[in-house]
């Protein structure tokens, strides 16, 4: 298990292998894109907090997203920059258990909000007049991330002095259960509701359709992409240069928390008017 739930992190601790000159400027990239991170997360959950007419089930799910990509990026990047601009490579070992725990809980948190956005979808296109407690179901998805990633830190501990064949298994069982099992319930609900809208009769009430799903597939490629290929270079790939996984483990944890915020406010009409208002300062209609 700690190849599976702690890779991304253990290219994070040193410096970038062959770049050691130029890292001092390299951390201004860094700081730049967390930068773009915060605000547009936070403006994100902003827009959505104030606008009551936001307030509805599909919208209360995409603030979920703001809150894990927020501090799935603010548990690496500060002490990514610490390394960079002031060769702090240390670490406290309870620090780095409680880094590892939150980076990989809200990594295994996003899949479930968009499991359920995907759930949510389908329930308003095809049972339009059915609804379900979203509180509930924000709740489960944060005790399913949290309650899988409580036994990590006690396992890891264990590394120096046990077989670690237990956490191996367990890391697996934790993939399967959390990514690979969303990932189905995904491609089920969309296969169920690309049915629903071809069967509606109506041209511009299937594109309407279709578009309200368009900003949750980009976010679930925006997820599982990076995820995908990172996994399998740090699988197969350990022949490639450590620049490679040093890369790919920042383009994991910096890439969705970045373009996320981008994404919704460009598909997303009503968050877009909101944001054109907000910094407009007077009232603009769509």
């Amino acid at each position: 298990m700690e190849n599976i739930l702690t890779s991304p992190w253990c290219w994070l601790q040193g410096t970038v292998p062959g770049l050691e000159g130029v890292q001092f400027w390299i951390a201004f990239l860094f700081c730049a894109t967390y930068a773009v991170a915060v605000v547009g997360n936070i403006t994100l959950l902003h827009v959505i907090r104030i606008d009551h007419t936001l307030h509805k089930p599909m919208y209360l799910f995409l603030a979920m997203l703001p809150i894990a990509d927020l501090v799935l990026s603010s548990s690496s990047q500060p002490k990514v920059l610490a390394i960079f601009w002031f060769h702090a490579h240390e670490i406290k070992y309870h620090a780095c258990l409680i880094q590892v725990f939150f980076i990989h809980a809200f990594s295994f948190m996003e899949p479930g909000v968009l499991m359920a956005m995907a759930l949510d979808r389908y329930v308003a296109i095809c049972f339009p007049l059915r609804h379900y407690v979203i509180s509930k179901i924000a709740v489960a998805v944060l005790l399913r991330s949290v309650g899988t990633l409580l036994p990590v830190p006690l396992l890891i501990k264990r590394l120096a002095c046990a077989d670690i064949s237990v956490n191996s298994i367990y890391g697996l069982l934790a993939v399967i259960f959390i990514i690979v099992l969303d990932a189905l319930i995904l491609l089920a609900s969309y296969i169920l509701i690309l049915h629903a809208v071809l069967n509606i009769a109506s041209q511009e009430e299937r594109l309407k359709a279709l578009n309200t799903c368009l900003s949750h597939i980009c976010a679930r490629l925006l997820f599982y992409v990076p995820l995908m290929c990172m996994t399998l270079i740090h699988r197969y790939g350990k022949h490639l240069s450590p620049l490679i996984h040093t890369f790919m483990a920042n383009i994991y944890l910096l890439f969705p928390p970045v373009l996320n915020p981008i994404v919704y406010s460009v598909t997303i009409k009503q968050i877009q008017w909101r944001i054109v208002q907000a910094f407009c300062g007077a009232r603009v209609s769509p």
